[in-house]
């Protein structure tokens, strides 16, 4: 009966691993689930299994976390939102005037975005600009080259 119940468990670890893909933190409770379940098997006491199933998985997680840091490392940063567009280049369609809060308007591929100078200085229309960062709901942007009007 207790091998069934150890067996369920590891069920449940792993798909809550599938369903965080990637963190490797449920992974060594299946591991500790799987150690209570043999233990189980062998005919051992249960307090005998409880133990082993938090050994075991205190050392599968111990093992594991390495690799997780490394993966995680490794994996790419998407960017989601308007932070996507932190560091790339837009084109001038509306002037921006120079002050404080003064906005104009850019387009970043096919997107257009309203915009402020981080210098306080006028950009013309046609100038590129670089985006510096995301200020609520519009970019603040470092003129790249200056378009002569």
């Amino acid at each position: 009966m207790e091998a069934a119940i150890w067996g369920g468990l590891v069920v449940v670890f792993l798909v809550a691993e599938v369903a965080t893909a990637g963190a490797l933190f449920s992974l060594p409770f299946a591991i500790g689930a799987a150690g209570g379940g043999l233990a189980a098997l062998a005919g051992a006491p249960v307090w005998l299994q409880a133990c082993l199933f938090l050994i075991v998985s205190a050392a599968s997680l111990a093992g594991l976390r390495p690799l997780a840091r490394r993966l995680d490392r490794r994996a790419p940063k998407l960017e989601v939102g308007a932070g996507r567009w932190v560091g790339r280049q837009g084109v001038v369609t509306e002037a921006i005037p120079a002050g404080p809060g003064q906005t104009g308007m850019i387009r970043l591929d096919r997107e257009v975005w309203r915009a402020e100078s981080s210098l306080e200085v006028p950009i013309t229309v046609g100038s590129t600009v670089l985006v510096t960062r995301v200020d609520g709901v519009r970019l603040v942007v470092l003129p790249i080259t200056e378009v002569e009007s």
